[in-house]
Parts: C-alpha cells; structure tokens; sequence
C-alpha cells in the first residue's frame, strides 16, 4: 500500500481546490481536434463525487437547449487544465441524482453564504500555503493557487 500512495502522490496534482456536491464550478478541459489542442469550459453543478487519490472524480451535470448533459471529470487527469468554483451550493446529499428529474428553476440550489465559507477560504488560503511553503523548500517552483469566484 506505501508503494501506490508514493506513486499517486508523484504522479497526482500537487493541490485541487476543496469541491464540494452542490458547488457550481467551470471545468477547464483540454479537447483535440485534429491537430490542434484547445481549452473548453464546461460549466455546471456537481452532482456527484467518488474516488480518492488519484482516482478522485466528479460527475458534473448542466443544461444545455433543455436537455441535461452530464460528464465525468477524472480530478487528476492531464486534460483537466482547471477546476473554478463559481459558487458554493448549500445541500444535505452526497449524491445529487433527484436533479435528473427536475427541470427549469427546479434544479437551483440554494447558495452557501456567511460564516461557513468564510472559515473554509481562511483554510484553504493556510493550506496553499503550507503546500507553497514545501515546494519552495524542495526548490520547486510553487504551484499556480486554485481560483474561487464568489
């Protein structure tokens, strides 16, 4: 077991920013065409998170000409470019999949607001850091910090 965690740890994403069910965040992919490579944002509602590690994923679902459209995000993946959280969702699932069923104004979520999200940017600004701190401390350059609109 020692071996896969150094192994993830070598080949994982330094830092991701702390994503939550219910957050609605830009996805900055990485697609192909032909022979040339360009970024897509795909912009949605988390509805669900499984994984751990390397293999974290997210499944993100939005609306696009009135039909849902989810996708799969694998976290660490190299066509993952970015992952901004625009707004934080207040919810009491794990899983959202009840959005499936519901369409229009239906599918908003409340907003996380005050107290709660204070603390978490307070704790997110100490733990980019903590992890900037140790990167220049190896002589790595530090890594590029997570950008959260709110």
């Amino acid at each position: 077991m020692h071996i896969i965690e150094k192994i993830e740890r070598e080949n994982g994403k330094r830092q991701l920013p702390p994503l939550h069910v219910g957050d609605t965040v830009e996805v900055h992919y990485l697609i192909k065409e032909g022979d040339k490579e360009r970024v897509q944002l795909f912009i949605g509602t988390i509805i669900a998170m499984r994984g751990r590690g390397i293999r974290a994923s997210i499944t993100v679902r939005r609306i696009v000409q009135g039909e849902g459209v989810e996708r799969s995000f694998p976290l660490h993946s190299p066509r993952v470019k970015d992952v901004v959280i625009t707004r934080r969702g207040q919810v009491r699932r794990a899983k959202l999949y009840f959005l499936r069923e519901r369409v229009g104004k239906q599918t908003r979520l409340k907003e996380l607001l005050g107290e709660k999200v204070r603390k978490e940017r307070e704790f997110e600004k100490a733990m980019r850091a903590a992890v900037s701190d140790e990167g220049a401390a190896e002589g790595e350059p530090a890594p590029k910090p997570a950008t959260v609109k709110a």
